[in-house]
């Protein structure tokens, strides 16, 4: 793993450890905040670890905002711990499965809440693949390091305003008189 990478993932797991020490109400936006501010590595590094991050930050965001009282903190805090600490001693193989199993004992707090986990690390997922196509990659890229289908990335942007924010676009007519001042 680029020492980079490890650098800014042990910078924010001890941050989203620091927001979930005290259960408060602004956890969700805080990280929620934080996720949004990572996305951008991710696209940077277009690596696993930052993105399963990002993905496991929002999931997290997500979970608390919609079921604060049913999560008990420090049984995640163990294992955002755990990870850390693999992380920290360069034990790559040990974060990534200490990071699935953090997933898994999330969607196994009650029956409802598994179903409920899946669908939103599903659409972070595309959420963040959106993101990671803002910042410039394309979509197969960002559906490829997210590990879901372009077509589930593609409606989910077809559905945003990301595509009409794009600055000086040229109507036909001009790139018609401009591909034939090319070839006189």
């Amino acid at each position: 793993m680029d020492e980079i990478v490890r650098k800014d993932a042990l910078q924010i797991l001890g941050r989203v450890i620091d927001i979930l020490k005290v259960k408060e109400e602004k956890d969700a936006t805080e990280l929620k905040d934080l996720s949004n501010h990572t996305i951008h590595n991710a696209s940077v590094f277009q690596d696993e670890t930052s993105v399963s991050i990002v993905v496991l930050v929002y999931a997290l965001s997500k979970i608390i905002e919609r079921k604060q009282n049913e999560l008990d903190y420090t049984y995640i805090l163990k294992f955002l711990e755990t990870a850390r600490n693999h992380l920290q001693n360069n034990e790559e193989y040990n974060f990534s499965v200490i990071i699935k199993k953090l997933f898994s004992e999330i969607s196994n707090i009650d029956d409802k809440l598994k179903l409920y986990i899946q669908e939103v690390i599903n659409q972070a997922q595309i959420k963040k693949g959106s993101q990671l196509y803002k910042h410039g990659l394309s979509y197969a890229k960002a559906a490829e390091i997210l590990g879901i289908s372009q077509w589930e990335l593609m409606g989910y942007i077809g559905k945003t305003k990301l595509n009409e924010d794009i600055p000086n676009i040229v109507d036909v007519r001009t790139r018609l008189k401009f591909a034939r001042g090319l070839f006189s």
